[in-house]
Order: C-alpha cells, then structure tokens, then sequence
C-alpha cells in the first residue's frame, strides 16, 4: 500500500496558525486530573500492556493540528493548555519518536485506525514543520527517517520521496575531513545522538560504507574504554571530548552495530553489540533495569535504549540485552500510576511514580514547559519511554526471545 503524502498550501498553515494565535490569546482554562497508585489487575500479555500504553498517550496528547482533519501530533504535556495544544512550541524529534512507536502499535496490531494515525502523525510533522521535512539538526532528520522508513518497508505507507529528502540532506551534512555528520548544520560538535541514527539510517538506506565510518568513530573517538561505554561527543577541531554518559547514546552505538553485523556478517560488529550490552548490564542498570533519566529530552533516552536492545536481541540472539528489555518492562508495569484505567510512567522505572497528596491534580492555566519540572510523568517524553519499551518487550516476547 502507498499511501503518498499530500501538501497543504502554505496559505492554509498560516491562517491556521493564526487561528491557533487568537484561540491561546483567549482565557485558558483550569484542568484538573486524578491520578492513582491504585492500579487496576494487570494484564499479563505484553501486547495488552502495549496496548494499553498507546491508549493513553493516544487519549492524553494526541490532537489535530490547526484544524487540519488529516493531520496530527502529540501535545508535549498533559494535562495540556490551549497553547500547549496550538503546537507553537515545536519539539521535531518528540514527534518522530511518536510517529516511530504509532509504528510499532500498527505493526503489531494492523488497523486501519492505526494506519491511519501512521498518516495523520507523519502529516502533522510536515506541516508544522513548515519549510519541508528537513530542518538543521541531523539528529532531528535521522530520528525521522528511521520511523518514516519503518513505515514504509513494515507496512507499507510511504510520503513521496520523504526519506530521499532526509537521506540527501544527512549526506550533505557529511564532514569528510572528520568522518562524521555533526549535532547541526554549520557547528562543530559531532555527537552520539546524531551520529548513532543517522548511522542505522545509513545502514537501512543501504550506505553500508558510511555507516561502518560511523560505527568506527564512536568506537574509535568516543568510547570510554574503562567503562566501555560511548560519551556524548566530541568538539572538532581540538578534539575535545564532552564525558557525560547517556543511556541513549548505547542504544544508538547498539542499533549502528546490529545493523552491520546483519548486513554485512562480519564478527567485529558483533563482538562491540555484546561487548556494549555487557557494559551497559554493568553500569547504566538497576537490579537489570535500565537507569532513570529525567523529564523533558531526556525522558526518551531510556526508551531509545530499550528499542535497540531488542533489536540487537532479535536480529543477534544476545540474551542479556533481552533480560534488560524484559526486566525494565515488568519494573515499569508495577510501579506505573494509572488515570481512568491507563497507565502513566515515571522517569524511574524502578519505583512507584509519584502521585500527589491530594486529587485533582495538575492545574494549568498558562504554558507548561516550565512547570512540567513539577511532576516529569506529564512529559510527553516520559510516557514515549513507556510505551516504546512495552512494544520493545511484545516483540521479544512474540518472537520467543
């Protein structure tokens, strides 16, 4: 099925926008919430826990973008303002990652209202994103053409020539002289959370020979080798390292990997997949969970993390990155809260999310980033994590690993 993405003029996405405008301007209302510690029965299969994490995030911060019927993305928090839900904060990678996991759910389960989030999803980016599908950011445009490319060769939903646009610009931004893609366009920060996507979309796209250079520059320039684990990046010229540890950037260095050793059978990919899944069991768990982060960006990492475990688990047969998958997915389930019989996720995997004193909670009458900081469970973000790691865990768990 090709289901090819149709523009909307410019004209329209302005007077949207300025629809959006007036309607944030307006008198916002006061929202309120009861969570609960309370949990219903769990269900035991991992597709119904899946499916019960898509539910909620669905619910809670899936709307239309400027009265565009066919187009929508999700609200960076919930509960949400009216401006919260005007998209005038504009968050690129948040809504990739959200595209990537309605992915997931269609693949597992093909509806044709999941198909159709799959469309409307990929549309809302396009749209809001205003110039194209491209931006400056190379971590931004590899996180999408991953789950743009999923969407097509999974199930079949293709948006023109979306990921030739997107592989073209990653290319463009390749620094020969460094042997990598930097953060963004015009800097000199090359990092793992641009190089790492855009090294398994490299991969994917069939730029085997640039995907190995990729790999070999976080295994070369950026891999602590006291602990075996891949830093954050690297300021060229001089060669100045940035140590900070993320649990994402493992899972990116672990996705690169996998996808060479499959594509290409050679040992040495293999060996660093295991060699890095031993090295985060070591030191980014918790009792074989996979660490906390925090809200805001870093409420993906643990996710990400999660998502190439389990490829590096399917496509490599290596157990212990799927004894991470399993463990962190049966923490996250236990010490979830829930909100009508659905589930709501800590940015702590390992402990019960916290819940107010009182019910009726989460008041919000202006702009929410700042106060997301209060409880980081209303970060679209954070519930991202959850949902990706149960999907994660449902694949393990079908395919009997």
């Amino acid at each position: 099925m090709d289901r090819r993405n149709k523009g909307i003029s410019r004209r329209s996405v302005l007077m949207a926008a300025g629809t959006s405008i007036t309607l944030t301007a307006m008198a916002q209302p006061t929202q309120a919430v009861t969570i609960t510690r309370q949990v219903s029965a769990s269900p035991d299969e991992p597709g119904k826990r899946a499916d019960l994490a898509e539910q909620a995030i669905v619910q809670r911060h899936v709307r239309t973008l400027w009265d565009q019927p066919h187009a929508r993305l999700g609200t960076l928090v919930w509960p949400a303002s009216l401006l919260d839900q005007s998209f005038m904060s504009w968050c690129y990678w948040w809504q990739a990652h959200l595209l990537d996991c309605a992915v997931d759910a269609a693949y597992r389960a093909r509806t044709p209202e999941r198909f159709d989030r799959v469309v409307a999803l990929a549309r809302g980016i396009r749209t809001r994103n205003l110039t194209g599908w491209t931006n400056r950011y190379y971590d931004d445009m590899a996180w999408l053409v991953l789950a743009l490319e999923r969407a097509d060769r999974l199930l079949g939903i293709r948006f023109g020539d979306a990921v030739g646009e997107l592989r073209a610009d990653l290319i463009d931004g390749w620094n020969p002289v460094v042997g990598a893609v930097p953060w963004r366009s015009g800097d000199e920060y090359y990092n793992t959370p641009a190089i790492g996507p855009t090294g398994i979309a490299m991969a994917r796209l069939g730029e085997l020979a640039r995907a190995g250079q990729l790999a070999d520059f976080l295994y070369t320039r950026l891999r602590d080798t006291d602990s075996g684990l891949i830093l954050d990046g690297v300021h060229e010229p001089g060669g100045r390292v940035e140590r900070t540890v993320h649990t994402y950037c493992q899972g990116v260095a672990i996705g690169l990997e996998t996808e060479l050793a499959v594509r290409t059978g050679e040992a040495g990919p293999r060996r660093r997949v295991a060699a890095l899944v031993a090295a985060v069991a070591d030191g980014l768990t918790d009792a074989g969970v996979i660490a906390a982060a925090a809200g805001d960006d870093s409420g993906l990492f643990m996710g990400i993390l999660a998502r190439y475990l389990a490829e590096a688990a399917l496509s490599l047969g290596d157990t212990t990155a799927a004894d991470i998958v399993h463990a962190s997915a049966r923490a996250a389930w236990k010490h979830r809260a829930e909100v009508d019989g659905l589930p709501l996720f800590g940015v702590d995997w390992t402990r019960p999310v916290t819940v107010p004193e009182h019910p009726g909670t989460f008041p919000q009458l202006m702009h929410s980033s700042a106060a997301s900081s209060a409880n980081f469970s209303r970060d679209l973000s954070v519930q991202l994590s959850g949902w990706m790691l149960l999907e994660a865990d449902y694949r393990l768990t079908a395919a009997g690993r």
